[in-house]
């Protein structure tokens, strides 16, 4: 039976890597097999052309340039290790997939939905995740973790707070237009509150998952 694709979404700072690592741990409790990853990166194609995005180079990389190089990454990254980990059974975690794209190079660049769907349609063969949580927080308390947690900040965390008010009304757009394929998480409150908050979207999939096995789908 095929796994499951659950991708984790919110701004910088909205803690979404740290519950992905106890949802891993969730799962495997339950006996489910998890292949946990990330975008851009994931497979070392992949990774080397993360660095290439995120890292500030001598070279500036335009809004369209930067676009290509996230669906070049994610091309690779589809191919070689997310499906063949859905077709072996597995569950698939990552932290960030299409969603960012939609936000950050959309949303928050200004690029044209077009041009993202039919980049999309080219690098995922119509791949799309299962489910989707958003964890969601105001941006000043998004940025305000990101900056205690990092000595250093990316292309991206370095943006100007308008550059982040974009990015967040972009996912909420989507949650908006996706409601059954999305669920918002609140992460302003502690750990704890929110990975109850992941357990019970994941609690409720896994039972889903299971009853269609049952049910011979």
């Amino acid at each position: 039976m095929r796994g499951r694709f659950v991708t984790f979404e919110g701004i910088e700072g909205a803690g979404k890597s740290t519950q992905l690592a106890e949802a891993a741990r969730f799962l495997a409790a339950r006996g489910i097999e998890c292949e946990v990853t990330r975008e851009p990166g994931g497979t070392p194609v992949a990774e080397t052309l993360r660095r290439l995005l995120l890292e500030p180079q001598p070279e500036a990389l335009d809004a369209t340039a930067e676009l290509l190089l996230v669906f070049t990454a994610r091309a690779v990254h589809v191919a070689n290790r997310i499906r063949p980990a859905l077709e072996r059974g597995a569950w698939v975690l990552c932290d960030r997939f299409t969603d960012a794209t939609e936000a950050y190079q959309g949303a928050g660049r200004g690029l044209p939905a077009g041009q993202i769907r039919a980049l999309e349609s080219i690098a995922q063969h119509g791949l799309r995740p299962d489910l989707t949580l958003l964890f969601d927080l105001p941006v000043e308390r998004a940025l305000a973790r990101a900056a205690a947690r990092s000595t250093c900040s990316d292309r991206f965390e370095s943006e100007e707070r308008a550059f982040h008010e974009r990015v967040r009304q972009g996912y909420l757009a989507i949650l908006a237009r996706e409601p059954g394929r999305l669920r918002r998480i609140d992460a302003l409150p502690g750990p704890r509150e929110v990975s109850a908050q992941v357990e019970d979207a994941l609690e409720a999939a896994v039972a889903d998952w299971r009853n269609g096995s049952a049910d011979g789908r």
